[in-house]
């Protein structure tokens, strides 16, 4: 299998160096002297054979079971040199292609996600110690691409730039608008939108962790009345709102849903509202999951190409009023996220075990090269019923991101006199 592998590596890496020790003690480079340089050890000849045989699931595994270990580096600086190759050279490892392809084919089936499965699913990666997400996210714990205008944000005015970016398509431009909140995390974004736009916020997750952390954030801030959380799946719903958001959880509804969960925001939106759907995408087509991914970190997740979400748009009878295309920001958001990992991770290794590090260690750094390299990104769309609900141009969504919240509302123009 070395035999086999060495050439595969011949192909593959084109952009930087890579420098493979194999489990003999042999050394040999691959690439270019151009950046980046790194060098990685395979401990014994089984991981040799997997990273010939299974790579896209291998790797990681190799890496968490210690038998892939970086040297003079760290395993984004491993993962740096081949992702960037792969996005030069996408045929480069001629497996690694054919179990793309073959994950595409039945991903109806690994999607397949009715309420029990959903919950399942979601507990797999949200249900964990509570503590560790609070020692990578911001202080208001948004798991989701944050928002870079100018680039040098902190992580927290990234963040918050998200929520008032989101806030504005949304034309929160007075109080008491009911909002549903579809996959509501740690409450963050239903809070903000009750504590700062006057809104009454419905916030739904399938987490009984997030359910309970949000339950008493909102004790804490006094807004009970304002904002409630529950334990529901979306496809449950049966009130109609002003308003729906749904942040960083089209991901994990599944392909074989789309038709189910676009008809739901259609049937829970009022005539005059608005929705704002915001989520990872690939701007390559259609394709499949990472079977790592979705063996370790979310099971029962996709991202989709945007035509295979507009069709179950249009399919539903709503509206597309605007989509936007965020392409770097995640790749940022992660870059935070990794280093504070990165910072924290001792205290990690208390609450789980080494093996658990290398696992986020390893999803932290290769979800961040796919933004950088490959076809990732973030769409955001807009929905409504209707003509006239919202502005014919984009120039409200800036002026209510700069307007102070709830203080002093924009109130959106009547698009008939633009």
């Amino acid at each position: 299998m070395r035999v086999v592998l060495d050439a595969i590596l011949q192909g593959l890496i084109t952009a930087g160096r890579l420098t493979v020790i194999w489990p003999d003690g042999s050394r040999k480079t691959y690439g270019t002297d151009n950046e980046p340089h790194a060098t990685m050890r395979l401990r014994d000849w089984q991981t040799v054979r997997r990273l010939t045989a299974t790579p896209a699931l291998a790797t990681g595994e190799a890496y968490m079971d210690g038998t892939l270990v970086p040297e003079d580096g760290s395993i984004y600086d491993v993962m740096d040199v081949v992702m960037a190759s792969l996005g030069d050279n996408p045929n480069g490892h001629p497996l690694l292609r054919l179990q793309e392809l073959l994950s595409a084919a039945d991903r109806r089936l690994r999607q397949y996600n009715p309420i029990a499965r959903s919950q399942r699913n979601v507990a797999h990666h949200y249900d964990l110690n509570g503590r560790l997400y609070s020692l990578f996210l911001d202080r208001d714990r948004q798991y989701s691409c944050a928002y870079f205008p100018r680039g040098d944000e902190t992580l927290e005015e990234a963040q918050a730039a998200k929520k008032r970016h989101i806030a504005a398509k949304l034309l929160l431009d007075r109080p008491g608008l009911r909002v549903l909140d579809i996959g509501s995390g740690w409450g963050g974004m239903a809070l903000t939108l009750a504590r700062d736009y006057g809104a009454h916020v419905t916030g739904i997750t399938l987490s009984q962790e997030q359910l309970t952390e949000s339950r008493a954030r909102a004790a804490a801030e006094g807004l009970q009345d304002r904002v409630r959380f529950e334990l529901m799946d979306y496809r449950q719903v049966d009130e109609t709102f002003d308003r729906i958001v749904s942040v960083g959880m089209f991901e994990h509804v599944g392909i074989s849903h789309y038709h189910e969960y676009f008809n739901t925001v259609a049937r829970c939106l009022d005539e005059s509202g608005v929705a704002l759907i915001h989520a990872i995408g690939r701007s390559d087509g259609p394709g499949g999951t990472n079977p790592w991914l979705q063996k370790y970190i979310f099971p029962g997740g996709y991202s989709p190409a945007l035509s295979e979400v507009l069709l179950p748009i249009e399919r539903s009878g709503l509206m597309t009023t605007d989509i936007e295309i965020l392409r770097m920001h995640y790749a940022e958001t992660l870059r935070h996220w990794r280093r504070r990992f990165a910072a924290n991770r001792d205290a990690i290794a208390t609450l789980y075990d080494e093996r658990f590090c290398r696992m986020f260690e390893f999803y932290f750094c290769v979800s961040e090269l796919t933004f950088r390299y490959r076809g990732h990104m973030v769409w955001q769309a807009q929905l409504v019923h209707r003509h006239g609900v919202v502005p014919i141009t984009r120039d409200y969504v800036t002026a209510m991101e700069g307007a102070q919240p709830a203080t002093h509302p924009v109130a959106a123009s009547n698009p008939l006199q633009r």
